[in-house]
């Protein structure tokens, strides 16, 4: 697949993010994924996706380490948008791990990266080699750290797989805008432990991971 990135970001930079997942897959192909965690307004990509394709392949990583009421809304949610979804989980629980004790701090920089790596990285790895997506659309929006600003709506893998991220440059009152006007459920509280802080990136959206 020849794609010129940089060009087609130029085009769809002002696109509604509804219209960029329908290009993305007139472009991409026909095995689109979209991957959530279920944090704050992620109701939105995955309403958006399933309106352009309702049996679109929904890839959640469970780490085992999320908060009851993450769970709740996660079931609501894929109840209510009717989700296609696939669960991966890490190849050692969270209680084998040491649970919540055992969760690296902030300034543990290699002590994070070996517990992103066992609790998400792995586990995506594994969704993308059974999935074997086309397209894979994010969540991701610029607005959220800092490390996102060389980022882009579309990005491409040495394999040919595109990377979508349709909400890149929505803002966060414009998620909740959307989810206000079409009902969708959310939750605010949220603690990922492979991210222990704002600015904190896994590694699932960094240089390098898609190869």
């Amino acid at each position: 697949m020849s794609i010129d990135i940089k060009k087609l970001n130029e085009e769809m930079r002002h696109a509604h993010p509804s219209e960029i997942i329908k290009k993305a897959i007139e472009i991409g192909g026909d095995r689109p994924m979209v991957s959530t965690n279920f944090r704050p307004l992620e109701a939105v990509v995955l309403d958006m996706a399933t309106k352009v394709k309702n049996d679109v392949t929904v890839v959640w990583v469970d780490s085992g380490y999320m908060m009851p009421h993450t769970y709740a809304f996660a079931e609501k949610t894929i109840e209510q948008l009717k989700l296609n979804i696939d669960v991966y989980v890490p190849k050692m629980t969270a209680a084998r791990f040491g649970g919540d004790a055992a969760i690296p701090q902030p300034e543990q920089e290699e002590e994070l990266a070996t517990f992103a790596e066992i609790f998400k990285l792995e586990p995506f790895r594994r969704a993308l080699a059974e999935v074997n997506p086309s397209v894979w659309f994010t969540s991701l929006r610029q607005e959220q750290n800092q490390n996102r600003s060389t980022m882009d709506i579309f990005d491409m893998d040495a394999n040919g797989m595109l990377k979508c991220n349709p909400v890149f440059y929505w803002t966060e009152a414009d998620m909740e805008a959307y989810v206000q006007e079409n009902q969708l459920p959310d939750e605010k509280r949220y603690f990922d432990p492979t991210k222990p802080s704002l600015s904190h990136e896994c590694g699932l959206h960094k240089s390098g991971f898609l190869k």
